[in-house]
């Protein structure tokens, strides 16, 4: 029997199943039985994304009867999921889980660490934005398999759906989500491309004379949490309309759950709070209350006026409720001014220090959804004035699309869709053709199921036919840049390209760097053509870098030819297949979406005199021992500056090539305890922080090899300090359970200094309390209780007379709101930190420097309720470091959300970061 056809739309805000029975091309919608009062089910169209985590004895066993049994893939009991979890996630604070799906994009948390609710305490039991993203979809899993038991999903041929603008790593995530869900097998479809996919079956009768006029489609999705740009071309072939998808926007975490937060915050100021400003946990029942509102005042049926309720907490529940009433004209205004203002084409997104940051997720600076596309419009401008023809404008304006389909819940609202079609038709000088979508909720689900059956040749496929030639770089010794075509402008999806006449060599067993460049010049190509990428029309994209184990130790050249291939989600992926066993494969997949400017980078070449200091390295280092002095070896550090340059300008490139010279010749590190020394001081600088550049991670893990030995002259105390220092490097590149690894060891010696101090006996040997403390503070991956240990304890010993006080810059970084490179969920919590600064805040600044940075790091102002310390606070901190003179961006970083300077990361870090070292800002 043929599998039926599902489409699956796990959105931000619901979640939708639409599907196709074996053998018709009718689309319906799977009605999801859900919880929708306490001992209620109901089957919706939409399931809300939402879990709602109740306390004990809130709710009984019957309230939570589903018409089948399973357990919560999550590990919570009892869980609602839901149309209930909404209405209860709007009366009690602080046990709603919201937004998965834009946690699965935010690289500034652990997105596999039980983190959500965001800001809940303890006794809230958590889940991690996967688990959350795979209890939906095993909800549906459970509602289709009750409803079709002949027939069950994880047998059906199911379409999943995601942001355009996901990265590889959240679209990962979104398939960990379906495998959890039991739903391995299912293939990826990008949402406005459903969108897109939906109005074309609903118009398949009559598509060529809708699409007739039609030369440039563009479709504009706002959901809940993103907001997604794609292009699509229309060309007519034969009397027939051919689709090609020829731009998608960078990922932008915009959408209707902004427009929720920037209601709640006015609504929030006119509540009139004693403590002037709402818990994370209340605030979070304000939000879903806000968008009810909202829905009621913009939706299709609009009210003139509502009111939000915000219910008192603990015993005052009812008689501590305070409202605010709202009018359908002043949400307009907030929502639709403030989200799509009008404004000329001209008009860019502001560039501001920071972005928004609430619950822990960052948005974007500027909320203006027309400028950010206005800049997607004029990065897409050659593709689009080449699909427009005739129709583009003369002038050199921005070329807008002659047709747009707008998706996402978020343009039922009348107001929204009418003031975005007034602006596009604004720029473009005369309206625009709209292709009307009936129902924005459902269409993506339904998209997904059209596009199945178009796979199956019922309609026409847009094709996302490569709009560029990329090119492998061919590194040579001349000056003449070359690359070999290995996919032309134009290829289609799933396509495969061989290259039979060009073969390579691939390097086994040591890591390697695989460079493309793109071009979207008309100059014809073919695959396997060998041409010169010096000029203008060539964009560099971020390389690719990894390490292909050998069969054995060591490394091996083997002898491959190219196949690739243009994926469906917009990927190239490249096969080294090798020529003596085809059978072998070796997969490389490069990233091909964003903003090409943005991801374009200049391989920055090795010093010139770089060959010499492998030259200088082996001297000490190399196979072949040299009879060399103490003094000698010492020599290598002003060597290496002499032929480098000075090591503070040592960019990162560098340095990891350093790096990987130096780790070829670990082994040799224990020739005498100056080449000890030198090894752990050059490979410790060589690899800082540990993170940032390709093949950290790689390198980082074969320097862990090393943490079980330890160091061979274990009574020279500058080697043990080298050591420590070493991990401290390196320890952003490092997992939980090896930081914990790394502080159980400091523990000991610290523990152990303590006992010979008290004993007033000699200390060991095993490195200052200096670089032990700063070693300790710097593991940002241990559990949070165990860092607020270490906090402690240092507080208790710096408060002791005769301390020293260089160790205040410790507690400033344990205690920090925003972590340097560790998940922001796993900061000390607030009321700890307001404890610790309270200590500080006793001390003399002007005497401890060290104090005043410590103080503004624990007082950052990062945006997170859940994290921020209360604003009167802060306030004392801003005022005390102004009396000192203290630098400006640290008063900056106390009153504002503001991304830390270079002089902060320094400070902040405890040693310079490499010249050009770009970490994630959280």
């Amino acid at each position: 029997m043929k599998p039926y056809l599902v489409g699956i739309d796990l959105g931000t805000s619901n979640t939708v199943v639409a599907y196709a029975a074996p053998g018709e091309d009718g689309i319906a919608l799977l009605p999801i039985d859900q919880l929708v009062a306490p001992g209620e089910v109901a089957a919706r169209p939409l399931l809300p994304s939402l879990r709602y985590h109740p306390a004990p004895g809130e709710l009984s066993r019957d309230d939570l009867q589903l018409p089948w049994v399973a357990a919560d893939v999550a590990g919570v009991e009892p869980v609602v999921v839901g149309g209930l979890a909404r209405e209860l996630g709007a009366q009690v604070p602080g046990r709603l889980v919201a937004s998965a799906k834009s946690w699965l994009s935010h690289a500034g948390v652990d997105r596999s660490a039980p983190i959500l609710p965001w800001g809940a305490g303890d006794d809230v039991a958590k889940v991690s934005p996967v688990a959350a993203s795979a209890s939906y979809l095993a909800h549906v899993r459970a509602a289709w398999n009750a409803r079709f038991p002949d027939a069950p999903l994880e047998r059906q041929e199911v379409v999943l759906t995601v942001p355009a603008s996901f990265d590889e790593g959240a679209r990962a995530l979104t398939l960990e989500a379906a495998r959890l869900a039991q739903l391995p097998a299912l293939r990826l479809l990008e949402e406005p491309q459903a969108a897109c996919y939906d109005w074309l079956f609903r118009h398949r009768a009559t598509l060529a004379a809708e699409l007739e006029a039609t030369r440039l489609i563009l479709v504009c999705d706002v959901g809940g949490g993103t907001t997604d740009f794609t292009l699509i071309r229309v060309a007519v072939e034969e009397g027939e309309p051919r689709l090609t998808r020829i731009g998608v926007g960078d990922h932008l975490m915009l959408g209707g759950d902004n427009m929720d937060l920037a209601l709640a915050h006015v609504v929030e100021a006119r509540l009139g709070v004693a403590e002037g400003k709402l818990t994370a946990a209340r605030f979070s029942q304000l939000l879903q209350r806000c968008r009810g509102a909202k829905e009621q005042l913009l939706g299709p049926a609009a009210r003139e006026r509502t009111t939000v309720t915000l219910l008192g907490a603990g015993s005052r529940l009812v008689g501590g409720a305070r409202s605010v009433e709202l009018a359908r004209d002043e949400v307009e205004h907030l929502i639709v001014d403030g989200f799509l203002p009008r404004g000329g084409a001209d008009q860019r997104p502001a560039r501001r220090r920071a972005g928004i940051v609430e619950f822990g997720l960052p948005y974007p600076a500027d909320p203006a959804i027309t400028r950010h596309l206005a800049a997607f419009l004029e990065r897409h401008a050659a593709a689009s004035r080449e699909a427009l023809g005739a129709d583009a404008p003369e002038a050199p304006e921005l070329p807008v699309p002659d047709t747009v389909l707008l998706n996402g819940g978020v343009f039922r609202s009348h107001a929204l869709s009418e003031r975005l079609q007034h602006v596009l038709g604004g720029w473009r000088g005369q309206a625009l053709r709209l292709l009307h979508n009936d129902d924005p909720d459902v269409a993506v689900a339904r998209g997904a199921v059209a596009y199945a059956l178009v796979r199956a040749g019922q309609g026409p496929r847009i094709g996302g036919g490569a709009p560029r030639s990329y090119f492998l770089v061919i590194e040579g010794d001349g000056p003449s840049r070359r690359g070999v075509c290995v996919l032309p402008r134009g290829t289609e999806e799933a396509v495969e390209v061989h290259l039979p006449e060009r073969s390579f060599a691939l390097k086994l067993g040591q890591p390697v760097q695989f460079h493309l460049v793109s071009s979207a010049a008309d100059t014809p190509h073919q695959a396997g053509d060998l041409v010169d990428i010096a000029g203008d029309d060539f964009v560099r994209l971020p390389p690719i870098a990894t390490v292909i184990p050998a069969a054995g130790s060591g490394t091996v050249d083997v002898p491959v030819r190219i196949v690739a291939t243009m994926t469906e989600v917009g990927t190239l992926d490249m096969h080294c297949v090798s020529i003596a066993e085809p059978a072998r494969r070796w997969l490389l997949a490069f990233q091909l979406r964003g903003d090409g400017a943005a991801q374009a980078e200049t391989v920055a070449a090795l010093p010139p005199r770089f060959a010499d200091a492998v030259e200088a390295v082996e001297r000490v280092f190399g196979s072949r021992s040299h009879d060399l002095s103490g003094k000698e070896v010492r020599q290598l550090r002003g060597q290496l500056d002499h032929l480098l340059g000075k090591r503070e300008s040592w960019d990162v490139p560098l340095l990891r090539a350093l790096f990987d010279v130096l780790w070829e010749r670990v082994r040799r590190r224990r020739r005498s305890a100056e080449h000890e020394r030198l090894w752990l001081n050059l490979a410790g600088y060589c690899l800082r922080p540990g993170l940032g550049y390709p093949l950290d991670d790689w390198r980082v893990e074969q320097l862990w090899t090393l943490f079980g030995q330890g160091i061979q002259y274990v009574r020279e105390r500058q080697n043990w300090s080298e050591w420590w220092t070493l991990w401290r490097r390196a320890a952003g590149g490092l997992g939980a359970a090896e930081q914990l690894l790394v502080l159980q060891a400091a523990g000991e010696q610290l523990e152990a200094d303590d006992a010979a101090r008290r004993a007033r006996q000699p200390l060991g040997t095993r490195g200052s309390l200096e670089d032990l403390v700063r070693l300790a503070a710097s593991l940002e991956r241990v559990e949070v209780e165990h860092r607020i240990e270490i906090g402690e304890w240092l507080i208790e010993r710096l408060q002791r007379p005769a301390e020293k006080h260089n160790a205040w810059w410790a507690v400033g970084r344990i205690g920090a709101r925003e972590p340097l490179y560790g998940s922001a969920h796993n900061v000390v919590p607030a009321d700890v930190a307001t404890r610790w600064l309270d200590a500080i805040l006793a001390l003399d600044w002007k005497r401890i420097e060290p104090a005043a940075f410590a103080a503004a790091q624990i007082a950052r102002m990062t945006g997170d309720r859940s994290r921020d310390l209360p604003a009167e606070l802060r306030d004392e901190v801003a005022r005390r470091l102004a009396a000192i003179n203290a630098p400006p961006s640290w008063t900056a970083m106390v009153r504002e959300v503001v991304v830390l300077e270079e002089a902060e990361k320094w400070r902040a870090f405890g040693e310079a970061l490499p010249p050009g070292l770009q970490l994630l800002d959280h």
